[in-house]
This record gives structure tokens, sequence and C-alpha cells, in this order.
């Protein structure tokens, strides 16, 4: 008898693992006077209640968010993975100014687990490990290049290994893009500021992800590929893909 009071004072000793929460976004999203006009209005396009629990935000979080500038996810993901997560932007430098800083400064007053990180466009600051990423609208910039803007040629691969090391394993990373026909990427980027997905996951295969899971949430069968995004007739309402890679644990 004492043998088995002991094995359960023993077995009762051992920490059991906790479940992490999913976060609470749609209490974020909700939170419109947190959030900034611009930013609200742009959620009907981006629906990211739905975005962020098919790619499987949780609290407690390391958030990774590039191109965050304009703070869209930041306003959503930082009271969302609460006190114990972390939200790093990553703004291209050649993108970034006095507005941004200043923007940047009053959202941390507000959440202070919102940090900002600024570095060129070519060379992504995001050092430690992060549980999630979120790459919106974004990637298929990596293929751009703009002397007006100070864009240099870059090489995916290599971009993305910076990605890759910068997420822990198991880590997740949620693509959004505008979809474009198949042809010549970095042509196709110039002109419409589109990207293939096939491009994209052959991308992330090579940089070592698992592609986990697609979603047609922000797909619209209107949108022929043809148009620049930032034509009037299309701007907000592109055939978007949704790509949840994984890194290998």
């Amino acid at each position: 008898m004492r043998a088995m009071i002991l094995a359960t004072l023993l077995v009762s000793a051992v920490p059991m693992a906790v479940a992490a929460a999913p976060a609470d976004v749609k209490s974020s999203v909700a939170a419109t006077a947190a959030r900034s006009e611009a930013n609200v209005k742009l959620d009907e396009s981006r629906k990211p209640v739905e975005v962020l629990k098919f790619l499987g935000l949780q609290q407690g979080m390391w958030v990774a968010d590039p191109f965050g500038g304009n703070l869209y996810w930041a306003e959503i993901t930082s009271p969302a993975v609460g006190p114990k997560g972390r939200v790093t932007i990553w703004q291209p430098k050649q993108f970034y100014g006095q507005k941004g800083y200043d923007n940047f400064m009053a959202l941390h007053a507000r959440q202070p687990n919102v940090w900002l990180r600024v570095s060129p466009f070519e060379a992504p600051d995001l050092p430690g490990k992060y549980d999630f990423m979120l790459i919106n609208l974004d990637y298929h910039d990596v293929y751009w290049e703009s002397a007006k803007n100070g864009i240099v040629r870059m090489d995916p691969d290599a971009w993305l290994k910076t990605i890759y090391d910068s997420m822990k394993p198991g880590g997740v990373v949620g693509i959004i893009d505008h979809v474009a026909k198949p042809g010549d990427t970095r042509a196709t980027v110039e002109a419409l500021h589109r990207i293939d997905p096939e491009v994209v996951k052959a991308d992330f295969k090579r940089a070592g992800f698992k592609l986990e899971a697609t979603s047609d949430i922000l797909r619209n069968p209107a949108d022929d590929h043809s148009l620049n995004v930032f034509d009037p007739k299309i701007r907000g309402k592109t055939d978007r893909f949704v790509f949840k890679f994984r890194k290998p644990r």
C-alpha cells in the first residue's frame, strides 16, 4: 500500500504538459478602437479571424511579422497571443520612415509585447526563434527589382534560408499572395506584382519547409490574373492563395 501511495505521489509531482490555447483573434479584431481606422477597413478583404484560425495562432506564441510596417497584423496578433507572447515586426528600411516609427511607438505604448526591427529588404533581420510567421502579400517582392525604391536583385533561396533559420522546429509560416498565371516569375512580378502558387511551393520545399495545408479562404474566381494588383478594378479583391508551411521538428 505504501508503495502504491508513493507511486501516486511521484506521478502527481511530475508536471503535466498543458496544450496551448488558441489565440482569441476574434476579440482582437473586434476591438476596433485599439486599431487604426485604415486597418479596420482591410478586414473585409483579409478575413483575419478565418486566416489566423486556419494557420493555428496560439496564445504565448512568438510571432514574426515581416513587412508589418502598417501594423495591420501586429494590432491583431499582439493582444491575441497575450502577455507571454511576443510579436516582432520586421520592416525593410527601403519602406521605413518617421511616420512608421511614430506609429510603431504608439502601438508599443499600448502593447508592450510588440517590437520592431529594420534592415535592408535583401537582409531580413529576424534574430531568435519564432513559433509563427505570416508573410502577407509580400513574398512575391523577393523576385522584384526597383532602382527607384532601392530594391536590389535577390536570390529567393538565400532569402528563405534566413526565414528558415529564424523559425523554431515545428514553427508555422503562413504565406498569402496574389495568384499569377505560370510564366517568367520576375517578369510577372515586375508587371503585375503577382506570383504563381507553384513557384512558392517549390521555393519553400527547397528551403526545407513542408506544405501542411492550403486554404481557399481568399480565393476569387472573378479575378482572371491579368491585372496589376494595384489596378482600381481589382485592388483589394485579387484572387489569393493561403499556404501553411511548417519547419520539420
